[in-house]
Order: C-alpha cells, then structure tokens, then sequence
C-alpha cells in the first residue's frame, strides 16, 4: 500500500517531527511505499490568493472557487498544488499529523488543504454539483487518520472537558475536509500534555503507543460520519426527522454518538 504523510512543525526535533519517523519507519518495516509532504520543508505557500493563478479565467475578480476549479480543469495550477494532488491520487491512505495550535490545524496545514481541495478535485467532485461530497468524493476508498499533539491534558478533552471533545474539535478537518472528499477517517490518535514530556521513557512510551495504532490503520473501523447518499439526508442537506431524533450540532452527524 502506498501512504502520504502530511506534517507540519518548524522544527526538526520536536515530537511532532519524531513521531513521523516513527510513521515512515513502522510503515516501510510493515511492506508499504511512504510519501512525504513535509510543509514547512517545502517551504509550502501558506496564503491562497492571486498568486497561485498565474493564468486567471477573470482577470477583473477574484474568486477562489472559480479560479481554483478553472486552473484545475485547464492544466494551469501550480505546480506544488498539483504535485500534492497526484500523491493522494497514489495514497491509499493519508496520515495528517501536526500540534493543535488554537483549537486547529497550524496555518500551513489549512492552506494545504485549501490550495490542494480545490473545485472539481476537492468539492464540486464529477458534475460540479454538490452531489458526490461527505463520504463520495474524489477521495473514495482512501483512509485518513489524524495524529495530533495538544498541550492540555486528557481531561480537558474528555466529554466534559473545557475544551471540548477532541473529535468534536477536528470535526471542520475530518468531516469537513477528509470526509468531504470521500476519505474513510478514523478515530484521532491524540498526544495529550506534551509540554510535560520531559524524559526519554515518556517520550518512547508515545511512540510505542503510535507504533501500535499504526498497525490498524487498514483494519481499523472509520468514525461513523453519516454519508451524505447514504439515506440520512433526503435533501443532501438537512437530515431526516426519524434520525438521530431530538440530537442538533455536530453529534448528529455521527451514526454512533460514541464516536463524537
């Protein structure tokens, strides 16, 4: 199997940086070819703007989505973006894995997925419609998962926590981008209080623990998000009134509320 690994953290010796050697490492050791998108390596383009349509289908306004999907569709994108478009053509699976810095992904890693998502790759996917989104994307049959570091502690993302549920939180980044696109996303491998890992045992201890999370990442069961054609959503909008009754918010969207 082929994988992509998307990283983001400027600095080479951090944990971020450490456990994506543990994923490339674990995955060539287990037979499978690893890709790198190292963002910050690359010195990846972290603004989406004029810039990246040298050849504009309006020269007069700027608009993002047609530009986007005109660039896509002529052969004219740039050529990182379409470079990062045909790795995950090749992946068949995508490892994301960065801190969580204010609740999200760090900045480069969201214009990442801007610039690369683009209409008729990431949305707008064969008609140009909404039709084929939410689990029937360009990206179908393909696996995400997500691993991120916080600094907060395990409880502050437990149910109650004060800063919320951990997949309630990515819920814009694996729903809304990875599911969106088709992906099969799997449950967030979190890396809780990383600002006390301080000795080396801690430090192996989290690797360990990735290593074996990482041994799944083609068995595991996805998150249970809700297809958008999968009956649900008569309208591909609103869900029905029969499911998840008296259930409002992003926990609706998971067939199992477990999962949120």
């Amino acid at each position: 199997m082929k994988v992509l690994i998307v990283y983001a953290h400027p600095e080479p010796t951090s944990l971020t940086r450490q456990l994506v050697n543990v994923t490339a490492e674990t995955l060539s050791a287990a037979g499978h070819t690893v890709m790198h998108s190292d963002l910050y390596g690359m010195r990846w383009k972290a603004v989406y703007d004029a810039h990246d349509f040298p050849t504009r289908a309006n020269p007069e306004r700027l608009s993002l989505i047609h530009e986007g999907g005109h660039a896509y569709a002529s052969g004219h994108q740039l050529s990182d973006v379409a470079v990062e478009q045909q790795k995950l053509i090749a992946a068949d699976a995508v490892i994301l894995q960065f801190p969580m810095w204010w609740y999200s992904v760090p900045a480069i890693m969201k214009s990442w997925i801007e610039r690369v998502f683009v209409w008729g790759f990431g949305f707008g996917y064969k008609d140009g419609t909404n039709n084929y989104r939410f689990g029937d994307g360009a990206l179908k049959g393909k696996r995400a998962l997500v691993e991120v570091q916080t600094g907060g502690g395990a409880a502050d993302y437990g149910p109650r926590g004060i800063n919320g549920p951990i997949e309630q939180l990515l819920f814009p980044l694996t729903h809304g981008a990875l599911f969106y696109a088709g992906m099969d996303v799997l449950p967030t491998h979190a890396v809780h209080s990383t600002m006390s890992v301080t000795t080396a045992e801690k430090v192996e201890a989290i690797k360990d623990a990735w290593r074996e999370r990482l041994a799944g990442l083609f068995t595991d069961t996805p998150i249970s998000f809700r297809s958008q054609n999968g009956g649900d959503y008569p309208d591909r909008h609103t869900l029905a009134d029969h499911v998840a009754p008296g259930q409002t918010g992003l926990v609706a969207h998971f067939a199992d509320p477990g999962d949120a």
